[in-house]
């Protein structure tokens, strides 16, 4: 029987979270009649679940290794469904920025430009290719060295594109500052983990 500890793990875990996010999001939705503004407040609402799932599944293997806890090995071990989550978490962010072109051109077109495509549809080409290649007969059929150059490149692209994504907002609204500090943080656990005087500590440990 499992325990209660080990019960939210694994794809109990995604299943659990994307369907809270579904869930969250036509609340959100509705909460507006379904309309234009409700379709919005769902794109910004995924683009910060988005970022949590990222920084919780791109800083699990630096955060395990620096600082082996309980709750890093959890993180650690669902690493890959966390990740999984942030691209279901994206997906619908997908979704509410079709609707959003769909129910109101004008104001779309005003918010996009040509580098939000290029840029834009190369994150989520990265996203597809890294969700795709999180199970076991994905990933072994691009083998152990494709699996890690992608999902480094992936991981470091898509910090790129979220501080650049958030960054841009700061001038208009400062507190789009906050969410700039989870990236910076994961991009420095990630830096002092690769650290030789790191890895040796660890080993010592």
């Amino acid at each position: 029987m499992p325990t209660r500890q080990n019960w939210f793990d694994g794809w109990r875990l995604f299943a659990v979270l994307a369907l809270t996010l579904i869930a969250l999001s036509i609340w959100i939705a509705s909460m507006r009649q379904f309309e234009v503004d409700g379709v919005r407040m769902v794109i910004r609402f995924t683009a910060r679940t988005s970022l949590l799932f990222f920084c919780l599944a791109f800083s699990a293997a630096a955060l395990a290794r620096l600082w082996p806890n309980a709750w890093t090995r959890w993180q650690r071990r669902n690493r890959r469904h966390l990740g999984v989550t942030f691209a279901a978490s994206h997906a619908i962010h997908a979704v509410a920025i079709i609707c959003f072109a769909v129910m109101d051109p004008a104001s779309y077109a005003a918010a996009t430009s040509t580098a939000s495509y290029i840029f834009g549809g190369i994150g989520y080409a990265f996203i597809v290719a890294m969700a795709a290649t999180s199970f076991d007969r994905t990933a072994q059929a691009i083998g152990a060295r494709g699996w890690r150059l992608l999902h480094l490149t992936g991981g470091y692209y898509l910090l790129l594109q979220f501080m650049i994504s958030f960054g841009k907002r700061v001038p208009d609204m400062p507190l789009y500052a906050l969410f700039l500090i989870p990236l910076l943080a994961v991009f420095a656990l990630r830096m002092i983990a690769m650290a030789p005087r790191a890895q040796q500590t660890v080993r010592a440990g």
